[in-house]
């Protein structure tokens, strides 16, 4: 059965599941070169046209409870392109926790899935989350939060929430005071976009831990709904803190802003801890998949794994709302046939299709100097001598962390490094970078809690040796990637830059400027090329490159 998965809103995307493999995925915004881009027209057509029409069935990962959604797929599918749609929409947080799930490998787990917005229904959005998951397709709720725009009495929020058969799992409606909800507030009062979190978490390294408001209730999860500590308005507490919302995160008080960003960061991480212990403790499943956009915290994923020891984790590569398309597919397939067949996640390597190389031609057009021959030995050579090298390599990675296939890659021996980087892509400065590191290696430069690999650069870790200060941030901590020989010619590339400098290891970051999505085609790679500090460009597949 070949499924069509679709997901609509912000960080769209479409996919195809054959037979529960993944054939197709493609983040509308890596055609449109919108950033998040919603409604995933353009690569609608290209999945068709990958398919050459031949789908079964149809299904969107439901973002409301609302018509237009049935109507869009309906409408579009059905009858202009003819595809027969058997399920409209799964709610959101289930696409979500399916996509965890099914590629995690575990036979039977709990799924926590924390995000802002899931499906709603009228004024309610669903926050947070607990599922058991059990193959073949067994999804059982154990917990869910719902935050509201407006002041409902219990006896309407219960007569809602039982058109949802949710009514019989834990339901807390706890206005906007959800995890990811709190951090995206504090997101934004530095003046960044709310899904950018990502910078508030490097900027809370710069803190220090202080005298600051509670942003939770004290015994959340476990509140009534509607308490009088929560209210019904934004984090209040917040914003009191942050008198003024700026544009940019000023070099004038830094400090105010940096333990802002402290004290976000550690009241959520303790909030996730305790969700996570508290359902581990009550159901005696020690494998959890994390999903959701908060998923994608890193220096929260290690602080679950240093306090639960003894629970095996999984953090979802995909875990924004980019996942839900495949998500829907997988949850689609595994409810219609039954299939028990278990594929854990194997890479990331898998948006859009392969394009061709013709660099021939490209070369005179973008007036730069080919290299026919250009060996990892060679690459590694320019790295040690201070070059920045970009890389583009077959099919990108379906999710925003850079595996390799389109990185830029620096030498971490490099004091600087963080500096020299941060410029050519145009970042803030205080921006970390993550490092790619031989798996043989990992336990020896890193306070791993007993993980002996990091292959999707879902976790950071704090550093335990020496001569790597371009990719170790302030507070001691490294994102990490560990490569294998799976990993083809990155492997290759780190081997032969440890035997040149004998250190295992790579500042790696996405082949893209601030603001902008992952490089997709060669053409877009050139471009960034020739209008960045970039030195060397690099195409592995064919030992090809150009450089100034």
């Amino acid at each position: 059965m070949r499924i069509l998965g679709i997901s609509p809103l912000h960080d769209s995307s479409v996919a195809i599941v054959n037979d529960g493999v993944l054939e197709y995925f493609c983040k509308e915004e890596r055609l449109s070169r919108v950033k998040r881009d919603s409604y995933p027209v353009l690569a609608i057509e290209e999945a068709l046209k990958h398919s050459k029409g031949k789908i079964d069935m149809a299904v969107i990962s439901s973002p409301t409870f609302t018509a237009w959604d049935n109507y869009f797929i309906s409408l579009a599918l059905k009858k202009r392109l003819k595809i027969p749609v058997s399920r409209l929409c799964h709610h959101h947080h289930l696409t979500h926790a399916g996509l965890a799930f099914y590629n995690s490998g575990f036979k039977k787990a709990l799924v926590v899935v924390i995000d802002r917005n899931g499906s709603d229904l009228g004024s309610f959005r669903e926050s947070e989350t607990v599922f058991t998951a059990e193959y073949p397709f067994k999804f059982k709720p154990l917990y869910k939060t719902f935050w509201t725009f407006n002041k409902r009495s219990k006896k309407e929020i219960n007569k809602d929430l039982k058109k949802l058969k949710w009514n019989k799992c834990k339901l807390i409606a706890d206005s906007a005071f959800n995890i990811t909800k709190v951090y995206e507030t504090g997101t934004t009062l530095i003046g960044q976009h709310p899904l950018e979190n990502g910078k508030t978490m490097g900027l809370a390294a710069y803190g220090i831990d202080k005298d600051y408001p509670d942003l939770f209730i004290k015994d959340r999860p476990n509140s009534k709904l509607f308490t009088h500590q929560t209210g019904f308005n934004e984090p209040a507490i917040l914003k009191a803190h942050i008198k003024k919302k700026v544009k940019n995160v000023p070099t004038k008080n830094f400090k105010l802003y940096a333990d802002h960003a402290f004290q976000v960061q550690k009241q959520t991480q303790q909030q996730v801890l305790n969700l996570v212990k508290k359902y581990v403790n009550k159901t005696k499943i020690n494998k959890v998949c994390l999903t959701g956009g908060y998923a994608l915290n890193v220096v929260t994923n290690e602080y679950l794994v240093k306090n639960l020891p003894d629970v095996e984790f999984y953090f979802e590569p995909l875990a924004d709302d980019s996942g839900n398309s495949i998500g829907a597919a997988l949850v689609t397939h595994y409810n219609e046939t039954k299939d028990k067949t278990i594929r854990p996640l194997k890479h990331t390597f898998f948006n859009n299709t392969k394009h061709t190389l013709t660099l021939r031609s490209l070369w005179s057009k973008f007036q730069r100097r080919g290299l026919d021959n250009l060996k990892p030995s060679d690459v590694a050579h320019h790295l040690s001598k201070g070059k920045i090298v970009a890389v583009y390599n077959g099919v990108a990675e379906g999710g925003p962390r850079a595996l390799g296939n389109r990185s830029i890659l620096f030498d971490p021996r490099n004091t600087d490094a963080k500096n020299i980087v941060n410029q050519v892509k145009k970042r803030e400065w205080y921006r970390p970078f993550a490092a790619s590191v031989l798996e043989t290696h990992f336990t020896k430069m890193f306070h791993t809690h007993g993980l002996t690999k990091s292959p999707f650069m879902t976790l950071s870790f704090q550093v335990k040796c020496r001569g790597i200060p371009g990719v170790i941030h302030v507070d001691n901590s490294c994102r990490v990637q560990t490569v294998s020989e799976e990993n083809g010619y990155f492997y290759n590339l780190l081997n032969e830059f440890y035997s040149i400098t004998k250190v295992p290891a790579l500042l790696n970051t996405s082949f893209n400027l601030a603001g902008e999505p992952l490089i997709e085609t060669i053409e877009e790679a050139i471009d960034a090329f020739n209008n960045t500090g970039i030195d060397v460009l690099w195409f592995p597949e064919n030992n090809k490159g150009l450089i100034k």
